[in-house]
């Protein structure tokens, strides 16, 4: 049978008071006693049982998803996985919300930040762009106590915190391969669209994909990122504008996880179906352009994996313990018509 807490009591000379105080890292114990404890576990195997000691103190664990207000299809398909989360989750005593805040203004973000109250969260998952006023507030949060999982967009400098999404720079570098591949020799320009490239996500994407194009198909040039804001009309205008004073465009790239506007208004100006479309994120939009040939492949992320992963990340943290990192990898996807 595994050993008991009593048992690892017994092991140690120590108090079962003692020995609980440890194992929740909670304060009045001495040095020799934590040593104690620790060579008693090696020696005996003590596997520690967050469930069971949450369940007997009727604790339950306190996760938040902070996530943008401005957004599309992909947005409202990451809302509808945490509340799928937290309907699964509540037998496991996991107490989970979502909030949306707007993310444009790093200030606003750090303050609220600043604002959470470490007594009623155990942890926060945020999916924010990068800036030094975010980062530095997310640095003092978990200072304050709180596990912090930057979600699906991270500050660069920032090792105190976990990361939960792809490794952008390799999404980046497969959606420049299968746009050179499906270019094949012709010469030409690619349209590169972007939310906003303030997101470190899309500066990764972009570099990986400007590497990957400069060293292998140089008969390509990658075109300075168009960044939409999310503004349908100004999405429309501006590419427009591009494609007017770029007559050889071969590829678009949209480098951003919301492709609708962009591609929306790059329809209204040209042929799709006539160019290679590579985007990211599966959804209702991206999944009809892969059926109708307007889109070549969807580079995706498994947003419920990323979810789930994101909890498992906070709730291993909040019980003192390594979160295990294979199972909360998250893999790039390559999806095309034939393998939806």
């Amino acid at each position: 049978m595994r050993p008991t807490a009593k048992d690892l009591a017994e092991a140690a000379g120590l108090s079962l008071a003692t020995v609980d105080r440890v194992l929740n890292d909670r304060p009045n114990v001495s040095p020799k006693a934590v040593r104690s404890v620790n060579e008693a576990i090696e020696r005996i195997g003590f596997i520690r049982n967050p469930a069971a000691v949450s369940l007997a103190r009727n604790k339950s664990y306190r996760f938040r998803f902070v996530l943008p207000t401005s957004g599309d299809l992909y947005l409202a398909e990451l809302i509808h996985r945490v509340e799928e989360a937290r309907v699964s989750m509540k037998g496991d005593l996991v107490d989970l919300d979502v909030v949306q805040i707007p993310i444009d203004d790093p200030h606003k973000v750090a303050k609220y930040l600043a604002d959470i109250d470490e007594n009623e969260f155990d942890g926060i998952a945020m999916m924010a762009p990068e800036s030094p006023q975010v980062r530095d507030a997310i640095g003092r949060l978990i200072e304050r106590g709180v596990k912090f999982v930057q979600f699906l967009s991270g500050q660069e400098k920032l090792p105190t915190a976990d990361f939960v999404g792809v490794d952008n720079y390799a999404a980046g570098a497969t959606a420049a391969k299968i746009i050179g591949r499906f270019v094949g020799q012709r010469a030409g320009k690619v349209l590169i669209v972007a939310e906003t490239m303030q997101s470190l996500d899309s500066i990764q994407r972009r570099f990986g994909f400007d590497d990957v194009v400069n060293s292998q198909f140089p008969h390509l040039q990658c075109l300075p990122s168009v960044e939409t804001h999310g503004d349908e009309r100004r999405a429309t205008q501006i590419l427009q504008r591009v494609l007017e004073n770029n007559q050889e465009v071969a590829a678009i790239y949209v480098l951003s996880s919301e492709a609708r506007i962009p591609l929306e208004g790059a329809a209204s100006l040209t042929d799709l179906q006539e160019i290679t479309v590579v985007v990211h994120e599966r959804t209702p939009f991206s999944e009809r352009g892969l059926r109708d040939a307007s889109i070549d492949a969807v580079i995706a992320q498994d947003p419920g994996h990323a979810v789930r992963s994101a909890i498992r990340i906070m709730r291993a943290r909040t019980d003192f313990r390594e979160p295990h990192a294979a199972q909360d990898k998250i893999r790039i996807e390559v999806l095309l018509k034939e393998n939806l």
